[in-house]
């Protein structure tokens, strides 16, 4: 008889873990809070850096997960440990009994109304990366008028290296998705003015720096070094960006139709609420501690509880696909003993 091995969270980490642990033999039960399996990526349009199609991957993945035991719309009510074996308890009523458990619930995103001085549902023309991408992905949005593109602004580190918002690690993520959103606004409004706002730069994944060149080179988009200090409207609703670009030594102020926040990962609140019913530690950045962040990243310093994904900080979609691999195998060889 195969072991039961539960995975909290149906995103792309918990479905890539899936579809390996059938290819092994096992399986599992998939549980999604949501309605649907695809997590964060499954609401996004394209991918960086090459822009490919979320949905042609949350859809391969969908049908690789396909014969595991998947739980929609339900949560874990509770957790407890009996002996060497954990009972989850669900909303639905249902309880299952496991010595193996993968916590691939993922993030949350900074609220950036937290950040009051961008504007953030204050003001009519203001947006946070997500809901860009949501608008990409054909989701109306007033705020966003498509009539009137002629200049958009992009403010990095919403939430993220900010010691006041109570976060001070990068998201890893924002600069690369920002350049990415970019050029897509740029392709679909060519004489559009876009402006990218940042602190530094941190692009390290492969090919993210040919992106970078790219939207310079190939689109003009205008990426200025300086924190934004001040964010207001003006009385035709147009949104006023007050920076200064620290490499020209000087005050800049721009008129934009749209400000997009690109707000930062935090850790899932759903992970820290199921974890404190085991007592799994977090890190100092309040993610999931890991038993190490070298050999054993995908263990937990409990037996019998694995990650995978964005639990234990910020990761890129590959990382994630391949974590899940990873982890999927180590539980394969912790079951059988080798």
């Amino acid at each position: 008889m195969k072991e039961i091995i539960v995975i909290i969270g149906g995103g792309i980490a918990g479905m890539e873990t899936a579809a390996q642990l059938l290819k092994l033999g096992y399986t599992p039960i998939i549980i999604e809070k949501s309605d649907r399996l695809g997590g964060h990526v499954a609401r996004w349009n394209r991918l960086f850096p090459d822009l490919t199609s979320a949905n042609e991957l949350v859809g391969r993945l969908t049908e690789a997960c396909k014969d595991a035991n998947i739980f929609l719309n339900t949560e874990v009510s509770r957790i407890n440990r009996l002996k060497d074996n954990y009972n989850i308890i669900l909303s639905n009523g249902v309880t299952i009994s496991t010595k193996y458990i993968l916590m691939a619930t993922g993030f949350g995103l900074f609220d950036a109304s937290r950040k009051e001085e961008y504007g953030y549902g204050i003001y009519n023309h203001v947006v946070t990366n997500s809901d860009l991408e949501m608008w990409f992905n054909g989701n109306g949005d007033e705020r966003i008028d498509s009539s009137a593109m002629n200049a958009v602004g992009f403010v990095h580190c919403v939430g993220s290296r900010d010691e006041k918002a109570g976060n001070g690690q990068c998201s890893k993520v924002c600069c690369i998705t920002a350049i990415k959103q970019a050029i897509e606004l740029k392709e679909m409004y060519p004489n559009a003015q876009i402006y990218c706002f940042y602190m530094d730069l941190r692009l390290f994944g492969k090919k993210f720096e040919d992106f970078y060149t790219k939207a310079q080179r190939d689109h003009g988009i205008h990426f200025i070094r300086g924190r934004v200090s001040e964010v207001s409207e003006n009385i035709d609703g147009k949104v006023i960006v007050k920076a200064e670009d620290t490499l020209a030594g000087k005050p800049i102020k721009v008129t934009l139709d749209l400000l997009v926040l690109m707000a930062g990962m935090l850790c899932n609140p759903d992970s820290a609420k199921m974890a404190s019913m085991i007592s799994l530690p977090a890190d100092s950045d309040n993610f999931l501690k890991s038993k190490d962040n070298i050999k054993h990243i995908t263990s937990s310093p409990k037996k019998g509880i694995y990650y995978a994904g964005a639990c234990t900080g910020p990761k890129t979609v590959p990382e994630t696909l391949a974590e899940a691999r990873s982890v999927a195998l180590e539980m394969h060889l912790q079951i059988k003993g080798i």
